[in-house]
């Protein structure tokens, strides 16, 4: 059977594209090739695809206007899976260093995942979690 789709690919709209990109790739590792002045920006770590676009010019070249959430961005997460609960805590703590705001501080729930939030420039939120006690 053919596949239909193949999901690939996660847009943020920014504030600030140098702000963010920096954040990527310092909290993440991400690489990318923008020259600091175009507006489309093409991030990558391993097969995850991040493209960011400012704000301001998506509502230009569409001619409508969006109203975006203030502080935390609660409707939508990226989540990075880690190898074990060690590496939440580690990952979690190099995300604060680069940037990043805490939301929920390395916890290991119920159902047996260590998983913390933080949030980027943008307050889009990020999780990071495992389900491997080390």
């Amino acid at each position: 059977m053919k596949e239909r789709f193949k999901f690939n690919t996660v847009g943020l709209f920014t504030r600030d594209n140098k702000a963010t990109v920096d954040f990527y790739t310092k909290a993440f590792g991400f690489t990318t090739d923008w020259d600091g002045i175009q507006p489309n920006v093409e991030m990558t770590l391993d097969d995850m695809r991040i493209i960011l676009f400012p704000r301001d010019a998506f509502e230009q070249m569409v001619s409508r206007k969006f109203q975006y959430h203030e502080g935390f961005n609660g409707t939508v997460e990226l989540a990075f899976d880690v190898p074990t609960f060690a590496d939440v805590d580690k990952e979690y703590q190099h995300a604060l260093t680069n940037g990043a705001v805490s939301v929920l501080s390395p916890t290991t729930e119920p159902w047996g995942q260590r998983t913390c939030y933080v949030a980027d420039p943008d307050g889009n939120l990020i999780e990071i979690g495992s389900f491997v006690e080390d």
